[in-house]
């Protein structure tokens, strides 16, 4: 649980770097962009969402985290979305550590 705390305290660590992208459209984007390194997904998110961010991901070879609700991501970040894509290598790096992704 305790990483859980600190990957959520890095979410908003990597919103304030200015290395956090959100929203579903914008995510899709960095994504063909080959601009994200970390996509993040509620768990609680539509089937359709779920879908076309799995699938974008697997064919841009990015990795993905499906975990938390939306509104404890909502929470870390400051802003409702159910997706977001860290931009950073460093920042990627430490928040798949810390959840074994």
């Amino acid at each position: 649980m305790k990483n859980s705390q600190k990957f959520l305290q890095m979410l908003g660590l990597t919103r304030r770097a200015g290395m956090l992208v959100t929203g579903e459209g914008l995510v899709l984007n960095a994504v063909r962009k080959n601009k994200a390194k970390l996509v993040i997904l509620s768990e609680d998110c539509g089937q359709a969402t779920l879908k076309k961010v799995t699938d974008k991901c697997n064919s841009y070879n990015v990795k993905l985290y499906v975990g938390f609700s939306k509104a404890s991501l909502s929470e870390a970040v400051g802003q409702q979305r159910t997706v977001y894509a860290i931009t950073d290598k460093g920042f990627s790096r430490r928040m798949c550590d810390l959840m074994d992704i």
